[in-house]
């Protein structure tokens, strides 16, 4: 049998296998390991290649320490205090605490950086709310999913740090790029969620008071601290994402270690004054101890020991793609659709398509080095599209049939895969929407960034 044959079996191979839910990375790798065999590939070649993605990757460091940040503000508490004051800012508003999560979601990206971690904790810690709140469970839970796909888009990014690893651009800008996408994207869903809500009824009504308002905000305040603290960082030049990611990473462990002594001489004391006590309360997270430490390191370290085999394999599959004509096949098919918007529409279309069955990662590092240089041909910023690309690739959590924040959603809230799907529409065209002006509108990723 020919080459084209063999690999032909691989990826029929490959594909059956994806389809029967074997995890992505095993599938990149089973179809990387028969193709070397098929092109005469050592696996020596294979692993050196591998390692040589890691052996001057000092961007790639910010990853698993913006992953152990979103473990830290779950654990301490954090996490809740946003999201009580995005319910205070807008829990008068029909489907308030819907909205509330998919600000919540938003506030916890800005710390975090990952979908998957942004679903999971705002998805367990609202959804139950919500149902007791009068909202469908099913809803409830396609809204944490929907409400994570920021998590990639507003700064700090891991996929972002991928991205500028990659194609060799400022990380820094590409984080600053991300904030008013990212910003629409909760709007946009939060107005698709309240339009939803309406209609359904789903939710009660809480009065805006600003005692409310101000409590939340100051009970906030560590997680605040802590978006600022990164925002400021590396918008000033002050920090380089991966230093960015080790300060906040201390900030947090600071402020859970100092806040849980706090917490618990305010429990034990109980002649304190309510007005004394609340006015403690505000400033103190739940926090933890330094026992609990090793294990939200081990939990962190699970996730990355994930995505890191993944980056590197994927980096070698590109290489397999590129030696058998895949890169330069792909690249003509976009090249001849002619101008600007032709370039970059088709563009876009690939990527949706591609996250509808592809997580965000191998999707970013096996297409980015083809559209990135054709889209820059025809006169497209390169900044401008790693947010248009990114946005797109992260609409892919909620698209059937991979929706990665489905699963997680699912998994977290104990409603059925299939039951979310009808739900996420609203939510599906609200990004759409968005991703499509981002893409029309360059200044919406551009104004903020200096010397632009």
């Amino acid at each position: 049998m020919t080459d084209a044959t063999w690999i032909t079996i691989i990826s029929l191979s490959v594909t059956f296998l994806f389809m029967m839910g074997t995890p992505v990375l095993l599938i990149i790798f089973y179809w990387v390991v028969g193709c070397s065999f098929v092109l005469d590939l050592t696996l020596d070649n294979t692993g050196a290649e591998m390692l040589n993605v890691f052996k001057d990757g000092f961007a790639l460091m910010a990853m698993p320490l913006f992953i152990l940040t979103g473990d830290l503000i779950n654990k301490s508490g954090i996490a809740k205090r946003l999201s009580d004051f995005a319910y205070a800012c807008l829990g008068w508003l029909r489907g308030g605490l819907a909205m509330a999560s998919l600000g919540a979601c938003g506030l916890f990206a800005a710390i975090s950086g990952s979908n998957s971690a942004t679903t999971a904790t705002i998805g367990s810690m609202l959804h139950p709310e919500m149902v007791k709140g009068g909202y469908d469970e099913r809803f409830s839970a396609a809204t944490a999913a929907a409400g994570g796909t920021v998590g990639i888009i507003i700064p700090p990014s891991i996929i972002f740090i991928v991205y500028g690893f990659l194609m060799n651009l400022p990380i820094s800008d590409l984080f600053v790029a991300g904030i008013l996408p990212g910003t629409l994207m909760v709007v946009g869903m939060q107005l698709a969620c309240w339009i939803i809500c309406r209609i359904n009824g789903w939710g009660y009504l809480i009065p805006l008071q600003l005692n409310r308002v101000l409590k939340t905000a100051f009970g906030a305040w560590l997680g605040f601290f802590a978006i600022g603290l990164v925002l400021w960082g590396i918008y000033t030049g002050k920090f380089s994402p991966t230093e960015a990611a080790g300060v906040t990473v201390g900030f947090c462990i600071f402020a859970g270690l100092v806040s849980y002594p706090v917490n618990k001489m305010m429990g034990a004391d109980k002649d304190k004054q309510i007005s004394d006590k609340s006015f403690a309360e505000m400033f103190a997270v739940e926090g933890f101890t330094l026992p609990e430490i090793p294990s939200i390191v081990v939990r962190s370290a699970q996730i990355s020991g994930i995505l890191a085999p993944l980056i590197a394999v994927s980096v070698v599959m590109q290489q397999i793609m590129s030696l058998l004509g895949a890169q330069q096949t792909i690249g003509d098919f976009v090249t001849s659709m002619g101008g600007y918007h032709a370039v970059l529409f088709t563009s876009m279309a690939i990527v949706f398509f591609s996250g509808m069955v592809l997580e965000s990662l191998p999707v970013t590092i096996i297409l980015a080095p083809i559209l990135a240089p054709i889209a820059a041909s025809v006169g497209i910023d390169p900044i401008h599209f790693s947010v248009i690309f990114l946005v797109g690739a992260s609409i892919g959590f909620i698209t059937p049939p991979y929706g990665l924040n489905l699963y997680v959603a699912s998994g977290v809230t104990g409603v059925p895969y299939f039951r979310l799907l009808r739900y996420t529409v609203p939510y599906l065209a609200a990004l759409i929407f968005v991703w499509v002006l981002v893409s029309l509108v360059p200044d919406l990723a551009l104004v903020l960034l200096p010397n632009r």
